[in-house]
């Protein structure tokens, strides 16, 4: 297992990696506990030389044609530094998984038998542009007591560099074991490594667009858990309230169009009385609506006239832009039919007042998260509750939705006798 002559770009981050997780694993509540707030202090003291590094990358970034959207993914300020300490902060108050009795029993033999939560080892984490990921995995991991390889994007390679700096001395000062959280190369290289250093690697985690992911899925011999892309879709019922129908959608929509839980399409039913309502609030609020034809119709007697003809593109497409497909359906059925062939299984939401049409929706939709009469955008770890987030899984193994902390754990069984022999 310690042989890493094949992984030339990786082999000795990994190795410290996997020496560290044998630490980690062992390492009491109040010990890890007490390191997150080191880290979470030493980044908000580090933060001049961290939004150094950060102007560089948005710079050239932005000097290769990069998308607005994607900017915004990799821009950090003052705010947001203080915003991905305090995640680290909020992990501190959250419970420590690991050895968590998910269940036991007494044998009838007499063995006590225990399934106990633990850590599964080293977490490889692919990301793309994100470079708040680098901290929230960083203290993720560490809270549930692995370790983390972490392989950023060459976008925000300068950032994570000074990010990683950063929680390394201010981890190793506070009693954690060199290796507890890697950088890697931010080469495609690298990826390949990553994806086939089974033995090394206990699981990878894709994070970010569909090609990536993809590609981890296709390539990886080792275990993946694998997030998703984020077609989300919002259904508006003829029973809708209108005032809040609105607030869903503008705010699944607008409040932030660059993450992977905004809303890209949306559904409304024919007999929704206030639809010309709702596609002007979408155009005042500056988003470029790509509609079937009674939607071109519904907003010219709105007084929106720029409406995008929809295709099939639209219907498949997560935007991460000031964009949105709206389509008018029969019924609910249609609504779900739709859903099931366009959905990318991460959130869905419906905004009604009747009661059976969302008992219909939230046991027809198929997705990692189902929201009724509240925006898209609550599919975060954070706000469930759970601290920071790996990401958004939309699998069915292992975990679905928020990868927090008990996701980032596995089980044993630990087994009691009394000198019981079989």
């Amino acid at each position: 297992m310690s042989d890493v002559s094949g992984l030339p770009l990786i082999g000795a981050a990994a190795l410290r990696a996997k020496a560290a997780s044998r630490v980690l694993r062992t390492l009491p509540t109040d010990t890890k506990d007490a390191a997150l707030a080191a880290l979470a202090d030493a980044l908000v003291e580090r933060t001049e030389e961290i939004l150094a590094a950060n102007v560089g990358d948005v710079a050239a970034a932005r000097a290769d044609g990069t998308p607005e959207a994607i900017l915004d993914r990799l821009r950090l300020d003052a705010a947001r530094v203080a915003g991905v300490a305090d995640a680290l902060r909020q992990l501190v108050a959250l419970p420590d998984p690991v050895g968590d009795v998910v269940r036991g029993s007494r044998l009838p033999n007499g063995l006590e038998l225990k399934q106990v939560r633990v850590p599964l080892g080293v977490v490889g984490i692919v990301y793309e542009a994100r470079p708040n990921v680098t901290v929230d995995a960083a203290g993720l991991c560490l809270k549930s007591g692995n370790a983390a390889l972490l392989r950023g994007s060459a976008s925000a390679y300068r950032t994570n560099t000074a990010l990683i700096a950063v929680l390394t001395e201010a981890g190793e000062k506070a009693g954690l074991p060199a290796g507890f959280v890697e950088l890697l190369p931010a080469d495609r290289a690298s990826v390949g490594e990553l994806l086939s250093a089974r033995g090394h690697v206990d699981v990878v985690i894709p994070r970010g667009g569909a090609s990536l992911i993809q590609r981890v899925v296709r390539e990886s011999r080792v275990p993946v858990i694998e997030t998703g892309e984020g077609n989300c879709h919002v259904y508006v019922d003829a029973s809708a309230d209108a005032a809040v129908a609105e607030a869903v959608v503008l705010n699944s929509k607008t409040h932030r169009v660059s993450v992977c839980n905004s809303a890209e399409t949306l559904l409304v039913h024919r007999d929704v009385p206030f639809l010309p309502r709702l596609l002007a609030a979408l155009a005042r609020a500056g988003v470029t609506l790509h509609g079937d034809q009674e939607t071109v119709s519904a907003a010219a007697r709105s007084g929106v006239e720029a409406v995008v003809p929809a295709t099939d593109e639209d219907w498949a497409t997560e935007y991460l832009s000031m964009d949105m497909a709206v389509r008018i359906v029969d019924d609910l059925p249609q609504a779900l039919e739709h859903i099931a062939r366009w959905s990318t299984g991460h959130t869905e939401a419906i905004v009604a007042d009747s009661a059976r049409a969302i008992a219909d929706f939230t046991a027809g939709v198929d997705a990692a998260a189902v929201l009724v009469n509240a925006s898209t955008r609550f599919t975060d770890g954070g706000e469930f509750g759970f601290g920071a987030e790996i990401g958004i899984s939309t699998q069915k193994l292992h975990a679905r939705g928020p990868l927090g902390l008990p996701e980032l754990t596995s089980t044993t069984y630990v087994v009691t006798g009394s000198g019981h022999t079989r």
